[in-house]
């Protein structure tokens, strides 16, 4: 077998998304949310997963998939023996009375090319995970799928004796379906529909042009953001860390889980990267999201959130056929939410920053949160003494992880920065006691045989999320502790071509199969932080090719193959590149260098 790719395209308008695969089926769409049941779900089981396919009557066919440049609008060119057409799919997102129009609708252009293309649109959406098929009806120029939790509703200028029978047509002309939930398309099908489409296009590329993104592998970082941008659900300013479900970190490993909720740790890396590239709209939505989150928390907060706020993540195991018909389980929900991770009260801190700090970010009162900041240092005081989960969410092990007293520490650097901005004395005496406690706890991971920082107090064994010690400023890139932590870091967990493993040791599933590509994206940060920039450069072209053919990344790696595994695109991966990419830019300071 060769290398395992996810052969899919996102669309997506920060109200939903959908995965569309080289054959034009959609694959993957959830309404009204991210979290939602799929409408669409193929790719989680070919038999109830439902499918909107456009495609030649007789099966064979070459595909070629591609972004509208700068854009988050996806085509799909399909030649077959009668001809050629291409499949133009965006999720309309624009400006329009002050805010943006973000509707949950998904339009579908289908324009022939060349010779006289025989097709077929096959159009059959599924509810509650696949249990309900929902009933068609035929309006004037319509089709309504009756039984789902709200009006779904196809309108196209197809015969719809055409799509009401599954019968092939000749594509003499272009031809629009228009998928709606909820309130239907009334207007003039095609002339709104094409002004949805060139409207869409100019607010991509229009968010494009306001971005800093650094000269560095700028094509890839263009589309790292682009991909970024549509995993925030803008209604509450909640992140996801993927929008897809129990796609598995290697084959048959049951490691599958439901990633399209909002991490804590995921957001942070996430917010980080958006700042780089200079968009403050995204960090905006999301501290109103956490303020309204942890207004009322007062004994711990959850790693993840639902993204409407919700604490309850309840996991549950579907009887789905899985990924590929063999990936099982399917699940629904993440219990990590019960876990103690605490390295959670960090994130908060160092995610509110630059609110307070950078002075390109008008303070308000509507900032003003101290409430928030000493309850969330109150909380850092409270568990200093206690063992968690991790990042890694281990759920039989129980460690004091450093991972953790490096975000308290560097949360309590931030605390100590937004106290000078709000001039609070006593905040800023807390901030100074806890990281200085939290600095205590970190040295205490250090183990001299191998001149290296541990995953944890009492253990000899390297985690890569240490290689954070030295990307943010714990250890000075300058150091001799930092470069001999880099080489103790990857004698342990370096895979060929600049690949990393998380760790080695077994976990409550075995020992990992594959490699964490966020892991590799530090530790290339990490070679740019100590000075050897020239191997940052020759592994961050490496990483870059682990991409689809689209340019998105999914969560893990294979090290033997090179093969795509994990949820998928993954908001981490992405970070990972935009971040990486950032790094090296500024170490090279030279605005004229371009891969």
């Amino acid at each position: 077998m060769g290398r395992h790719v996810y052969d899919y395209g996102i669309i997506g308008n920060c109200a939903f998304s959908a995965h569309i695969k080289t054959d034009t089926n959609i694959a993957w769409m959830c309404w009204p949310r991210f979290d939602s049941s799929f409408i669409f779900g193929n790719l989680v089981d070919e038999e109830k997963g439902g499918e909107f396919s456009i495609l030649p009557e007789n099966g064979k066919f070459d595909s070629n998939q591609y972004y509208i440049e700068n854009t988050n609008v996806l085509c799909t060119e399909i030649e077959c023996s009668t001809g050629k057409y291409k499949v133009t799919d965006f999720a309309p997102r624009f400006e329009q009375f002050d805010r943006y129009y973000k509707p949950l609708m998904m339009i579908r252009k289908i324009e022939p090319i060349s010779g006289q293309p025989q097709i077929k649109v096959k159009c059959n959406p599924k509810g509650d995970y696949g249990n309900i098929t929902p009933e068609r009806s035929q309006g004037s120029n319509h089709i309504r799928f009756i039984g789902l939790d709200a009006q779904v509703r196809l309108t196209t200028n197809i015969s719809l004796n055409y799509l009401m029978h599954d019968q092939e047509f000749v594509l003499n002309e272009t031809k629009w379906c228009v998928l709606t939930y909820g309130q239907p398309m009334e207007t003039e099908m095609k002339e709104t529909s094409q002004m949805f489409l060139n409207r869409t296009v100019k607010y991509w590329r229009d968010w494009i042009k306001t971005a800093s993104v650094v000269n560095f592998y700028q094509k890839a970082a263009i589309r790292s953001a682009l991909a970024l941008k549509i995993h925030q659900y803008e209604d509450t300013g909640a992140i996801v860390a993927a929008l897809t479900t129990s796609l598995p970190e290697s084959p048959q490993s049951t490691r599958n889980w439901d990633y399209r909720f909002c991490w804590m740790r995921d957001t942070y890396y996430t917010l980080n990267a958006f700042n780089n590239i200079g968009h403050f709209e995204e960090l905006e939505q999301y501290f109103h999201y956490i303020q309204n989150i942890l207004i009322g928390e007062n004994d711990r907060y959850q790693p993840l959130v639902g993204i409407g706020g919700e604490k309850k993540l309840v996991e549950i195991e579907t009887s789905l056929a899985g990924y590929q018909g063999d990936n099982k389980p399917v699940r629904v929900g993440n219990q990590a939410y019960e876990h103690i991770q605490n390295d959670v009260y960090g994130q908060v801190l160092v995610s509110l920053l630059p609110l307070y700090y950078d002075q390109r970010i008008i303070f308000t009162e509507k900032f003003d949160s101290g409430n928030l900041i000493m309850k969330t240092l109150k909380l850092i005081e409270a568990t200093m003494e206690q063992k968690d989960a991790g990042l890694w969410e281990f759920r039989n092990l129980q460690q004091y992880h450093c991972y953790t007293y490096l975000f308290h520490w560097a949360g309590c650097l931030a605390a100590e920065k937004i106290a000078e901005v709000v001039k609070d004395n006593d905040m800023a005496a807390l901030a100074g006691k806890l990281k200085k406690i939290a600095k205590e706890k970190v040295e205490a991971c250090y183990v001299p045989a191998k001149k290296g920082y541990a995953q944890a107090m009492g253990t000899d064994r390297m985690d890569a999320s240490c290689l954070q010690l030295i990307n943010m400023n714990y250890l000075k890139g300058d150091s001799e502790v930092a470069k001999a932590h880099l080489q103790a870091m990857e004698k342990d967990l370096l895979a060929s071509n600049g690949l990393f493993y998380r760790y080695k040791h077994q976990d409550d599933f075995g020992e990992p199969e594959t490699t964490f590509l966020i892991c590799a994206f530090w530790y290339v940060e990490a070679l740019a932080c100590v000075g050897r920039i020239d191997e940052a450069i020759k592994y961050f072209d490496n990483l870059a090719s682990y991409s689809n053919h689209v340019g998105l990344l999914s969560e893990d790696v294979k090290e033997t193959d090179g093969s795509m595994w994990g949820n998928f695109p993954q908001a981490y991966s992405h970070v990972g590149l935009l971040n990486a990419a950032n790094r090296i830019a500024k170490k090279l300071d030279t605005p004229d260098f371009c891969y």
